[in-house]
């Protein structure tokens, strides 16, 4: 498993001081860490790092994405929710999309949500904004959909949109009533299940009497129990069951939080003693600390509070980012440490071909954890330096058998913080980071001002060829069901499939004669065929999946979602990179002439004239058509994409080889959906281009994009001969100009509010 357990930067090195090269590092790291510990977590119901380090490693990794928008991953973590389905439970589409919660680790940043969320909604200090606050149990998230007061289905969160049917195994639980008095005609209530450590306790001394193996927390225990594909071992484990929250919903609970936990009590759901009603941060970080005293008395597990706005309504108008709402958050407890020996370091591959070192440690428990990898990052973080030749943990470099410090912090999964040199043994000498790649042996270049040594074997490396065929077979890519990363492994290094377009050939080719998928070890008639049929259900797909399989760079699971919300098309999208592709290399060109310039100016200690640099290299050029420039400007103006992410798209979808492999993969489907619109008969804006510019007084930007993106309206970020509305607030500058210019409708705020209806 490529990176699967290192890879981040070292901790000395704060987000702000990190360079473009260290950041796409880091990003690469973390993004391997992160998959592989949704797997573990969420599929296999075995975390190898803790909840409060997973939810860490998000942050600093959105932390990094937020400094560095243009390097942000088509495999972001921080688009994702939850990991793929264990296999043996039918699949159950949640009506409402369970989502994960983003995360704060100290006070300051319970202040600043408090802050962030008073500017989205235009409220002063002093206006009055409660919120409640609730342990955040440890356990496994579960939502019971109920009709007409009868439970007719239970699933997990799955990866948020897709869960498992454990509906019979919910009815063992003696904490979810199976009928409801005076519960509206549809109510999905969501909760946390979970173990106390008194039941857990007993469990594993009867799992050890029978000779089986203990589970390793009560988390575990709780998630295993529950996804017991026979019904009746889950009804022989004491399981439980908080409520919190709810789903789809025909008629409202209440109007606020905390009436409608206290509803849901009086339908009989066990709801936390502990949520109280919060008035400002300070109320909130008072029951964070009165919580976190008792929460070695609780008798279950917790890993933190969560913050949520009390008025329902006020949740309304915030809404959800991706993956997570605005308007709620956890706020975690703080980490720990250990020492241990470090018996080894390894040299792992990734998709990018960064070579990233990870220590194998004598296993030792942290927090509750056992812990027996941790990151080493890069060949300066073993050295005793960062990447400028600073040092860091005063100099001392990391050898085998050193006994070393492992912190489990906030931001990150465990790494070595310090080193012992009193106990290091004698023989113990430097470490010599591979010149060459342990997977392929092709030379490993470390370039100038990168961080990290990448394999330069490119797809004669199995680790980045077998990487990409993974990434598009992955949950928001085909997501083919019997097809994931153990399987493609497996077929290219059996010489059966090398790129995506040869996966719909698997039937033809090895589904008769002598040499069958049947046959394998470990493949069966009726195996096989399911495959088959798995991947002809994959010939029609939706272009959002289509554009994030292909693995380019900077195009994640968001920006391929934006690209054909857009173009609504596959020919479509190909052709406007055609047609931008002389006005893309042309913006590369200025920008290399920029660069230059800067360069220049600065050796010659003298202001860069950048402006009249790039507009002389923008200058009229007879190999940029107008139609040229009308795709780039289109394509660039498409909201949250911009030229990194154009310059990536048009250069992979242009290279002849890249290219190719495309259009064979293409030719094998059978439909390319375009994505569902939202519903906006009547809608006056629905199907036309938005620019919003200056200063808006009656909402904020983000709220008038999300309600304009709700009547079917398109937001741009520039205006072009496409723009339908300009809607303009005091301050607008050049945006406003150009609308004049172009004889683009303007309006103001007000118009734009009477237009939409207020």
């Amino acid at each position: 498993m490529a990176e699967q357990a290192a890879g981040e930067s070292a901790r000395e090195i704060a987000v702000d001081a990190l360079s473009e090269n260290q950041a796409q590092a880091e990003l690469a790291r973390l993004a391997e860490l992160l998959a592989q510990a949704n797997r573990a977590y969420h599929t296999e119901d075995a975390p190898e790092i803790s909840d409060a380090e997973y939810d860490s490693l998000k942050r600093r990794n959105l932390e990094i994405e937020e400094r560095f928008p243009e390097l942000k991953r088509e495999d972001s973590p921080s688009e994702q929710v939850g990991s793929a389905l264990a296999e043996g439970f039918g699949k159950i589409r949640h009506a409402q999309r369970m989502m994960s919660l983003s995360n704060a680790f100290d006070d300051d940043e319970v202040r600043s949500f408090d802050r962030g969320i008073r500017r989205y909604l235009g409220l002063d200090d002093a206006a009055p904004l409660p919120f409640t606050a609730e342990p955040k149990i440890d356990g496994l998230s579960l939502s019971l959909r109920y009709e007409n007061g009868v439970l007719i289905q239970a699933a997990t969160r799955g990866d948020g949109a897709t869960g498992e049917n454990v509906t019979a195994n919910a009815r063992t639980i003696d904490d979810i009533p199976q009928q409801l008095d005076g519960a509206p005609e549809l109510l999905e209530v969501r909760g946390e299940v979970y173990m106390s450590h008194a039941d857990f306790e007993s469990l594993n001394q009867r799992q050890e009497a029978r000779g089986g193996k203990p589970f390793a927390n009560p988390r575990n225990a709780a998630a295993g129990s529950l996804r017991q594909l026979d019904p009746e071992i889950t009804r022989a484990r004491p399981l439980k069951f908080f409520a919190y929250a709810w789903g789809e919903l025909s008629a409202p609970l209440a109007e606020t939080q905390m009436g409608a936990i206290q509803r849901l009590a009086a339908l009989g759901f066990q709801t936390n003693p502990l949520t109280r009603l919060c008035d400002g941060p300070q109320e909130m970080l008072d029951h964070y600390a009165s919580i976190e005293e008792q929460r070695a008395t609780l008798g279950y597990d917790i890993d933190g509070v969560v913050y949520k706005v009390n008025d329902l309504a006020l949740q309304a108008r915030l809404g959800f980012r991706s993956t997570t709402p605005r308007w709620a958050i956890a706020h975690k407890f703080p980490a720990e440490l250990a020492w241990t020996r470090l018996e080894a370091i390894d040299i792992q591959v990734g998709r990018t071909g960064a070579l990233s070192p990870v220590a194998r440690l004598t296993p030792v428990t942290v927090g509750g954890v056992v812990v027996s990898n941790a990151t080493l990052h890069n060949e300066d973080y073993i050295a005793g330096r960062d990447a400028s030749g600073t040092p860091i943990r005063d100099g001392k470099d990391i050898r085998v058998g050193d006994w070393v410090q492992v912190y489990r912090a906030g931001d990150v999964i465990p790494k070595i913080a310090d080193v012992d040199l009193s106990k290091r043994p004698d023989d113990a000498v430097p470490y010599a980071f591979p010149e060459t790649c342990p997977e392929c042996g092709s030379e490993a270049i470390r370039e100038e001002g990168d961080a990290v040594r990448r394999c330069s074997g490119g797809l004669i490396c199995p680790a980045q060829a077998v990487e990409k065929l993974k990434h598009f077979v992955s949950r928001a890519a085909f997501d083919i069901e019997g097809l994931g990363a153990k399987q493609v492994d497996q077929f290219y290094r059996d010489g059966w499939v090398s790129e995506p377009a040869e996966i719909f050939t698997l039937r033809e080719r090895y589904g008769s004669g002598l040499q069958q998928l049947k046959n394998r070890e470990g493949w069966g008639e009726k195996s096989a065929k399911n495959l088959f049929d798995a991947i002809d259900e994959k010939r029609k797909i939706e272009l959002g999946r289509v554009i994030f399989s292909l693995g380019i760079r900077h195009v994640g699971e968001v920006v391929a979602n934006d690209l054909a919300r857009h173009y609504l098309g596959w020919q479509a999208l190909i052709s406007a990179v055609d047609t931008a592709r002389p006005a893309a290399e042309r913006y590369r060109r200025a920008e290399q002439a920029v660069e230059a310039e800067r360069m220049a100016a600065k050796a010659e200690g003298r202001r860069a004239r950048l402006k009249e640099i790039r507009d002389a290299a923008w200058a009229e050029d007879p190999a940029v058509s107008p139609e040229a420039r009308a795709a780039w400007d289109d394509l660039v103006g498409v909201d949250g994409i911009g030229q990194i992410v154009a310059v990536s798209l048009v250069t992979s979808l242009g290279q002849e080889a890249e290219r190719a492999s495309i259009d064979r993969l293409i030719a094998q489907l059978n439909e390319i959906e375009a994505p569902e619109r939202p519903a906006t008969e009547g809608s006056p804006v629905a199907g036309k281009t938005v620019v919003f510019t200056g200063s808006l007084e009656k909402m904020t930007r983000a709220e008038a994009k999300a309600r304009a993106e709700a009547l079917g309206a398109k937001v741009s970020g520039s205006v072009s001969k496409k723009t339908d509305i300009v809607v303009a607030g005091p301050g607008a500058g050049s945006k406003e100009a150009k609308a004049k210019e172009l004889g683009v409708e303007l309006m103001d705020e007000d118009a734009w509010l009477a237009l939409i209806g207020g």
